[in-house]
């Protein structure tokens, strides 16, 4: 379990929103204990391919892979050329998406041809009940309309977020999802009694996260995985510290 795709994660960059410089981002991505990066756009502008790749050098030289870009929102446009541009220069091969309800008709089918084209996966990023895409009906549909290049990315609190019938991460994995998730944010939630979410450490909320982590091994995932925490934006170190250490947990 400690060499396969689910435990060989990451962290998503958002997590480090308050912190612009990226040189000292992967310095702290080293220091919770992780090598690798999704990076959004808090980070970067993936419409500078060209400036991108001096991004590229610095997370290189720190010895972090950026394994992702995104979450990006897709509709169709040309720059959206571009994202893939900035990803492949990363040596990326997935990137986490949002598509919208005016346009996703047209920006799926868009989407996935540029997709063929770079040899990546799209993710599409599960983002809890009051955001198109969260709903599993929904990304059936996506996927259905852009093919094998339009995949799941499972944000395992986002997912649970839309209630305890529909939002089971494990059960997306094994059965509603089976062949098609090729990305996960690792993230947990408790709610209050009027469905307010609050993020905790991953594995001491909501989640079972080794229940989760077997689901990918036993379906083989080999996509891309990140952790994110998404409170404390200040001083994120600790949590996401903690983070890696309950992950890291599930393979002793």
């Amino acid at each position: 379990m400690a060499n396969s795709a689910a435990m060989n994660f990451g962290v998503q960059s958002y997590c480090f929103r308050n912190f612009k410089d990226n040189q000292e981002v992967a310095q702290l991505v080293k220091k919770i204990g992780v090598s690798s990066i999704e990076l959004c756009g808090v980070h970067a502008n993936f419409e500078d391919p060209t400036g991108f790749r001096d991004i590229v050098k610095i997370y290189r030289d720190a010895g972090v892979d950026i394994v992702s870009i995104g979450v990006q929102t897709f509709s169709g446009e040309a720059k959206e050329r571009k994202w893939f541009e900035c990803a492949a220069a990363a040596g990326a091969r997935h990137i986490s998406a949002h598509f919208r309800i005016d346009s996703f008709q047209t920006a799926v089918p868009a989407t996935a041809k540029l997709a063929e084209e770079y040899g990546m996966r799209i993710g599409i990023h599960c983002h809890g009940g009051y955001m198109f895409g969260g709903s599993p009906d929904v990304i059936r549909h996506l996927l259905d309309l852009g093919g094998e290049r339009i995949v799941v990315n499972i944000d395992t609190a986002w997912c649970m977020q839309i209630g305890p019938h529909h939002g089971k991460p494990s059960q997306w994995v094994r059965e509603r999802f089976a062949g098609r998730v090729y990305g996960v944010h690792y993230k947990d939630f408790v709610f209050d009694r009027n469905g307010q979410w609050n993020d905790v450490v991953v594995g001491t909320g909501n989640l079972d996260l080794p229940d989760f982590v077997k689901a990918l091994e036993e379906t083989g995932f080999d996509g891309m995985a990140v952790i994110e925490y998404e409170a404390n934006p200040e001083n994120p170190v600790p949590a996401l510290t903690e983070c890696v250490r309950k992950m890291r947990e599930l393979a002793k």
